[in-house]
């Protein structure tokens, strides 16, 4: 590793700002754009540098490309030492520090307009999202898929990550110890309250939260489930480091979503922040909330290919920096 190329190309403060940014979260060269108020051409430009330098990597999705340090994955000294340098906002001068807490708040600003139109969506369309689902391939393949996976296997405590309708309690909640459904949106836990009535009493609590701060304890699930939940996440690292946090040692998750795909129109159409994931992608996602990839399952239907990820916690707490949960979502639970 050359440390005059790593210097040379922090010298220049809009770069060091997008450093400092992307440890905070994975971003869009759009999303850069409007933080530091410039061109998408000349951010490009300084991506480019920093990519050349191996500080940040870049990868395409669809259109877009996104942006993600670099450093944590290169095993040299220097770079371990540069990449504590950056988490450190003391380190970087009162004036940076100042420019970064500024960069923070407008994206804040965008997240919380991206987020809002996301919560506009599943409200409008609470009433009909089993059918937008079986848009894509018909669910009932996709519960079978699920259900051969998870297998005869215990599953203890359950947590639904994002349980819509409260189908998936509907599924395996009799056969777990405990269910806790969790969703944000208000409209879609009256139709899951709905849906799960016939449920034996204290068996399934429906909490009203965000999947950015899950109220719940260290270790309090023994099962998670993200049944086409990821997608909708501005950060998904963040979502799945949140769902290691209160992963039991030896839990297990299966994570229901997209293969990784180029329809545009969904970002726009059905609010979707991510166009599936990669099983590159996803193994890295898990690896750094403290899970191992056990098994994949891959259903292919119509446009779209429907892909299942089972992993497992080693029982280790996830690698999470002090930036990497979202800070503006408050933990909070409403029956």
């Amino acid at each position: 590793m050359d440390m005059g190329t790593l210097f040379r190309a922090l010298a220049d403060d809009s770069r060091l700002r997008i450093m400092l940014l992307l440890q905070v979260m994975e971003l869009s060269v759009g999303e850069l754009a409007q933080v530091l108020e410039q061109s998408q051409p000349r951010v490009s430009r300084h991506v480019r540098i920093l990519a050349e330098a191996g500080l940040a990597e870049r990868h395409k999705e669809g259109s877009w490309v996104f942006l993600r340090p670099a450093l944590p994955r290169r095993d040299h000294e220097a770079a371990r030492l540069l990449d504590a340098f950056l988490r450190r906002e003391d380190a970087v001068g009162e004036t940076l520090c100042a420019q970064h807490a500024s960069d923070r708040a407008q994206l804040d600003a965008i997240r919380s307009v991206r987020d809002q139109r996301a919560a506009d969506f599943f409200a409008q369309h609470a009433g009909e999202w089993d059918a937008i689902r079986s848009l894509y391939l018909p669910e009932a393949e996709v519960e079978a898929a699920l259900a051969a996976l998870i297998g005869d296997r215990p599953l203890g405590r359950l947590l639904d990550i994002g349980t819509g309708t409260g189908r998936m309690i509907e599924l395996f909640g009799p056969i777990a110890d405990h269910s806790t459904a969790l969703d944000r949106s208000p409209e879609m836990l009256r139709l899951a309250r709905a849906k799960l009535q016939h449920m034996q009493g204290g068996t399934v609590d429906l909490i009203q939260a965000d999947f950015y701060a899950l109220p719940l304890a260290d270790g309090a699930a023994d099962t998670i489930l993200l049944h086409q939940v990821l997608h909708y996440a501005q950060n998904p690292q963040a979502v799945l480091d949140e769902a290691g946090r209160v992963a039991a040692p030896g839990a297990h998750i299966a994570i229901v979503d997209f293969a990784a795909h180029a329809l545009e129109e969904l970002r726009e159409r059905d609010a979707h922040a991510r166009l599936g994931f990669s099983d590159e992608a996803m193994t890295a996602l898990l690896a750094h909330a403290g899970f191992d990839l056990a098994e994949t399952c891959s259903l292919s239907g119509g446009t779209l290919t429907v892909k299942i990820w089972l992993g497992q916690h080693r029982g280790e707490p996830a690698r999470i920096h002090p930036h990497s949960r979202t800070p503006e979502t408050p933990r909070k639970a409403a029956a």
